[in-house]
């Protein structure tokens, strides 16, 4: 098994309380001949493919058909080398394809990887995994491993799994193993990859962690096994809690650094040469994707019905909401100070994913950003060779543009830097807005 020190800051105590982590290790053969991954977006194919093996069947579900033939096609938000595996695998019948429920009546394991968005009030939307929880529940056999991935608030898995199954007459632990090991995958890092990414299990019972450590295990060398599903869904929501705490503060210190006249880069990367008690993060125009700008308020929210306030998590949320209205001021701020009036003005936003390297536009910072220079009366414009098309909140479609020229327009406003892409033509606008705090290429940007 991998050796992963544990990431604390409890003043060098670390390998003390590594003791305390229950390894899994399997004392049997694996048993798991076929598995259903239901949900194949940006966790449930990955996870699918991890799983593909020529000795096990491998089954992607999924209730859009669409999804299904982008699949098909290499259409999807994959590296180049997993494309091609996936291709393969495809092509070799080790992964296969459905849009029909039954196939979860077959399996010998099911992994649940549905997205658990929140709506416009902050407030878990678990449509999409309820739907799919009962729909497992309605096809789940005896002798079925049922693992739940999805962020969630804690107590989800024995809600929507363990007490269902037990109404169908299904006796947890004994009938069916039940079990939620939070999904880890970060999209578009190589250096973390899922073979070397540890995870944890938390079971119903002990038999059901241990049945489902047997199915993880097929995808990371390293399985963990904590004492209840309810540590498990805990664990995840802290690690991307902290996550958003991390960056809602190394935004205000980027901020302290504009007052002061220093380099927030240089300075967390100074701080970063500790070898213990710190975990920087680098400031930019706000937080997005699927897990940091929602999991956070899944917490939240189970925590506010219950009375109980977290002011620190809740300022942090606060403070990442408010990071692309920042962008958009400081926008209108650099138009005045070239006495351009910011009505019809032609601003560019380069790059619109959340993140670099990946075509996933979910929660993007940049969403809002456009939104509000459009409703100033800018004239607001996109490049992003990774999304030609996107579509703001009220419905607005827009294309980007394809060649780019800086001199063309006011203001510049640098969201993501893709790698690869060439973004040389930046220098050449008159007013560059580094929202990276990363493309010192351009000797007169701003930053936020």
């Amino acid at each position: 098994m991998t050796e992963h020190p544990l990431a604390l800051a409890v003043n060098g105590r670390e390998r003390l309380l590594a003791d305390r982590l229950i390894a899994f290790e399997p004392r049997e053969p694996e048993r798991t001949d076929s598995v259903v991954v239901v949900g194949l977006g940006y966790v449930g194919l990955p996870t699918a493919c991890a799983l593909r093996s020529p000795t096990a069947q491998v089954t992607g579900f999924d209730i859009s058909e669409d999804r299904l033939r982008a699949i098909k096609t290499g259409e999807v938000d994959l590296p180049e080398l997993e494309r091609k595996a996936l291709s393969a695998s495809l092509a070799a019948g080790d992964l296969q394809l459905s849009c029909d429920p039954s196939v979860l009546g077959g399996a010998d394991a099911v992994i649940v990887c549905v997205p658990t968005p929140v709506d416009t009030a902050h407030e878990p939307d678990l449509a999409a995994l309820r739907a799919a929880c009962e729909t497992v529940v309605s096809f789940a056999r005896r002798g079925q491993v049922i693992i739940l991935t999805s962020t969630t608030f804690v107590g989800t898995t024995r809600q929507l799994l363990v007490e269902p199954l037990a109404e169908r007459g299904l006796r947890v632990g004994t009938d069916v193993h039940v079990a939620f090991s939070p999904e880890r995958i970060d999209p578009g890092n190589f250096d973390h990859v899922q073979r070397e990414t540890p995870r944890v299990v938390g079971g119903a019972t002990q038999r059901c962690a241990e049945r489902a450590a047997e199915v993880v295990r097929r995808m990371t060398d390293s399985v963990y096994l904590v004492s209840s599903p309810e540590v498990a869904e805990l664990t995840k929501l802290y690690e991307n809690i902290f996550r958003a705490v991390n960056l809602a503060l190394a935004n205000e210190i980027a901020d302290a650094c504009a007052v002061l006249d220093l380099d927030p880069i240089e300075v967390t990367i100074a701080a970063g040469t500790k070898p213990y008690g710190f975990l920087g993060s680098f400031p930019g125009p706000g937080v997005g994707g699927h897990c940091i700008p929602c999991d956070p308020y899944y917490l939240l929210w189970q925590l506010g019905r219950q009375g109980l306030s977290v002011p620190v998590i809740e300022q942090a949320m606060q403070s990442i909401d408010q990071r692309p209205g920042r962008v958009v001021q400081r926008v209108v701020e650099m138009l005045g100070e070239a006495v351009l009036d910011h009505s019809g003005a032609r601003v560019l936003i380069a790059g619109v994913s959340y993140k670099a390297g990946v075509r996933d536009l979910r929660e993007s910072p940049a969403l809002p950003i456009l939104a509000g220079l459009r409703r100033l009366g800018i004239d607001v414009h996109y490049y992003d060779p990774l999304l030609p098309e996107i579509t703001l909140a009220d419905g607005t479609a827009l294309t980007g543009e394809q060649s780019p020229r800086g001199r063309d327009w006011d203001v510049t406003v640098l969201h993501t830097l893709h790698p690869g892409i060439d973004y040389s033509w930046a220098r050449d606008c008159p007013r560059v807005l580094d929202a990276t705090y990363q493309f010192d290429a351009v000797p007169h940007r701003r930053v936020l």
